[in-house]
């Protein structure tokens, strides 16, 4: 491994390792690039790759640094754990669950099944009432409470209610052997607190912890770490307080003011050279952030030159504002004057998912390809969630929500008189679903037709876990995996349950997505989509299945699209484009709509949350931007007036930062077709 290449400040980084460090890492200033090289430097040192833990938010990113770090250390990074926070909770709770009294097949329940549940614990019918119940229920787990902490805590009599509500689901899912997102942080937490001999022995196991996105972590997820890396600190943690723009979920900069006070040693380290923007681009964003109060002031530079200036188009309303991005792409597209653009080299940015809907419009009107960022994930689709609930049942039979999805999809004749009663016997003799369908006593309330039919249900799922233990391999899985889908009938389940045999056929192609996607996984030799033969690790699919809750996309077998990108802001952080549009920079929007009831200090907060908003927006650009806004805006139904947002004027409208003007635009657009046309009429003369 080498360290050319490296500029001071990384190398100081990279080479910090007796004591904890924080690497303050400005946006596009290369820190990937210098925890992929600090990971060499630890093995360099003596340290076992099988010691190093790198931790990140997203799969993608895990992914991304799995690959760095195998292009620069070689075979020896594959030993090396890379992962999000998340699946180091399930790899914990696997191991040591069992001193929490979870089975080793615990399940991990997604959103829906959550939402499910609360409705059952709440009594309610209301789906929205349940979400609303669930996202309490997370920013209070994300701080560390329990229901009796919660109760204990109550400020009036909604809160308490709910902390009842949050009692009864917390009883639900220990009966279910069931986790939800948000345990995977908080249990392995109570693992370490609780238990001195597992926290010994992970602390030893983990010689040394690396934290991407540092500023994203909660009060759990902080807690969390202190206790794996223990009183030696081997710790280094890369963020940057300019870019914390999750406060809504949990993230709290607590976490950076409390990294001196905890670790007294701490090394702070500062990343201001940025490698991705132009000096126009990055004079802008530093003087958007420049109000905000600093933990550690830093200001980005870039020796990249001063390059084009920042853009700002001001529009009649949406429809214009997407009409003129369009042109502006295309503009950029036909400039001659540059190198070949390419459809993927553009994004266009804004605060809300709701806004997308005009530019898709004008993207197809011109019959630009696009995808929107951040739209229905791959395995939120009706169909993948049936199959996930049969696989899960394989892994934990008591499961509940994912038996009342499997029996029912496809159905077999069992209808919701005869799960009621099955539930209510269960409820009675405190038994999950799976174990009550089998027991001797079920006949007592059930007629001996209705438990035939749920005996042979069980049947079924034993002997597809039996079969799925013993299977290893790409294509013995999906072989599997085609016979299985085969037997329930679930290709005509589809046909019968669509009015149009093109929706059930692009259902059914979604269906043999994910079997190759799954079967992909086993590992072995198989050939892709793409015709690339992929090699992977063989694992029997049961081993598969166990993780199959972490995986939100199925990007990971898809290659990169040549297409324009359409993201909200949140979606868009950690990643580039060369030319980049942030549209509806408009006040309400972005920032968006105070409460007036808030505090001062709440308003001031959310103000600065905004403005980290903004400026992660305009550094995610590499060669030009355009920021615009519309006068007016609709509301409902109607149409109001709307005002810049106060973030352009921060942006300073100087010799960086110009107005556009679209009939210049316009001329040099018609000026550009007249000569292709002309290049186009000589080259056939010429012809004959």
């Amino acid at each position: 491994m080498t360290s050319a290449g490296l500029n001071p400040a990384q190398l100081e980084a990279v080479h910090h390792i007796n004591g904890p460090c924080l690497v303050l890492a400005g946006a596009g200033s290369g820190k990937t690039r210098v925890i992929t090289h600090k990971i060499g430097r630890l093995i360099q040192a003596g340290l076992a790759p099988e010691q190093i833990a790198a931790i990140t938010f997203t799969n993608k990113a895990a992914a991304e640094m799995r690959e760095r770090a195998k292009g620069l250390i070689g075979q020896r990074a594959k030993g090396v754990l890379i992962c999000t926070f998340h699946a180091l909770g399930v790899r914990m709770l696997r191991q040591d669950g069992a001193a929490l009294g979870l089975k080793p097949q615990f399940s991990i329940l997604d959103s829906d099944d959550v939402t499910s549940l609360l409705k059952d614990c709440g009594g309610t019918t209301d789906a929205a009432t349940a979400r609303q119940w669930q996202w309490t229920l997370s920013l209070w787990k994300n701080q560390g409470l329990n229901a009796a902490q919660a109760q204990a805590q109550a400020s009036g009599p909604e809160d308490m209610a709910l902390a009842r509500i949050m009692a009864r689901y917390e009883e639900r899912l220990s009966a279910y052997q069931s986790v939800d997102f948000d345990d995977l942080i908080g249990l392995p937490l109570k693992l370490l607190r609780e238990h001195a001999q597992v926290r010994q022995r992970w602390q030893q196991a983990l010689g040394y912890v690396l934290v991407d996105e540092y500023q994203d972590t909660n009060a759990t997820q902080y807690e969390l770490l202190k206790l794996l890396v223990g009183p030696r600190a081997r710790l280094t943690a890369v963020g940057d307080d300019d870019q914390s723009i999750y406060g809504w979920r949990g993230a709290t900069l607590e976490n950076l003011k409390k990294l001196p006070i905890d670790f007294a040693q701490l090394r702070v380290i500062k990343l201001e050279q940025n490698y991705r923007s132009t000096g126009a681009i990055l004079r802008a964003a530093n003087n958007v952030i420049g109000p905000n109060p600093k933990l550690f002031p830093k200001t980005l530079f870039s020796e990249l030159g001063e390059g084009e200036p920042v853009r700002v188009m001001d529009c009649d309303n949406e429809e214009h504002e997407a009409e003129r991005v369009v042109a502006r792409i295309q503009s950029l597209r036909a400039d001659q004057g540059q190198r070949h653009r390419e459809w993927k080299d553009f994004a266009v940015l804004y605060r809300a998912n709701h806004q997308a809907k005009p530019f898709e419009k004008a993207l197809r009107k011109a019959q630009i390809p696009y995808k929107v960022s951040g739209g229905q994930s791959f395995f939120d689709r009706a169909e993948v969630k049936d199959l996930c609930a049969w696989l899960r049942l394989l892994v934990n039979n008591d499961d509940d929500p994912a038996f009342l999805r499997a029996i029912t999809s496809p159905k077999r004749g069992i209808g919701h008189t005869t799960l009621a009663a099955l539930g209510g016997f269960a409820s009675q003799y405190r038994l999950s679903l799976f174990e009550a369908l089998h027991s001797h006593s079920l006949v007592a309330v059930l007629k001996g037709k209705a438990v035939g039919s749920l005996q042979e249900f069980g049947r079924c799922i034993n002997d597809l876990e039996y079969r799925a233990r013993h299977t290893t391999g790409a294509q013995a899985a999906l072989t599997f995996l085609m016979d299985w889908l085969k037997d329930i009938g679930y290709e005509q389940h589809l046909y019968d349950g669509e009015d149009s045999e093109q929706a059930a056929a692009a259902r059914w192609s979604n269906v043999l997505d994910f079997c190759q996607w799954m079967a992909q996984r086993c590992g072995g030799q198989m050939e892709d989509v793409a015709g690339l033969v992929l090699e992977r690790e063989s694992k029997t699919l049961l081993e598969v299945v166990q993780t199959i809750a972490l995986l939100s996309t199925i990007s990971e077998r898809e290659g990169e699209q040549n297409v324009v990108t359409l993201s909200t802001l949140h979606a868009a952080k950690g990643l580039e484009w060369p030319h980049v549009t942030l549209v509806g920079c408009i006040e309400g929007l972005l920032p968006f709509k105070m409460d007036d009831e808030d505090s001062n200090e709440d308003l001031a907060m959310r103000l600065q949350e905004e403005r980290r908003l903004m400026y992660v927006g305009i550094t995610r650009a590499k060669r030009t931007l355009a920021v615009s806004w519309t006068r007016r805006r609709k509301k409902g139904r109607d149409t109001v007036a709307a005002a810049p947002s106060r973030f352009i004027a921060e942006m300073a409208l100087d010799k960086a930062t110009v107005k556009e003007d679209p009939r210049e635009k316009l001329r040099a657009l018609r000026a550009e077709f007249a000569r292709l046309a002309a290049q186009n009429k000589a080259a056939a003369k010429a012809a004959f």
